[in-house]
């Protein structure tokens, strides 16, 4: 076996891992800034003086960068693991086994391109 520091699958799992430590503080943030957004709207403001007064980055955009990033980490991290299978010699049919998907999105993943559901 290789060393971890040289393995792309551990660099791509580090990468992710610190994605998620990320989306954990912006997702608090985000659910503080849901809880304000609550507490106007029930205290009276109207839906008009809340959106066009509240700070960026709004909580969507917070929410959709989230799931960007992860999106984004998360596949680098699920190609570099299917290509450090391959190198072991596992199957493209065992990696869909143990992905749980299809041969034909082993190869997708193996290739680096991504399905319109991920685009």
């Amino acid at each position: 076996m290789g060393r971890d520091d040289d393995d792309p699958a551990v660099q791509a799992l580090v990468e992710l891992r610190a994605g998620l430590e990320r989306t954990i503080a912006a997702l608090g943030a985000a659910s503080t800034r849901a809880e304000e957004l609550i507490e106007r709207r029930t205290a009276g403001a109207s839906w008009y003086e809340i959106v066009s007064t509240e700070e960026p980055p709004l909580v969507i955009e917070t929410i959709t960068q989230v799931l960007d990033d992860l999106g984004e980490l998360g596949s680098r991290f699920r190609r570099e693991e299917a290509l450090a299978l391959q190198r072991e010699n596992v199957s493209i049919t065992k990696i869909g086994e143990l992905f749980r998907v299809s041969r034909q999105r082993v190869s997708t993943i193996l290739h680096g391109t991504r399905s319109r559901a991920e685009a």
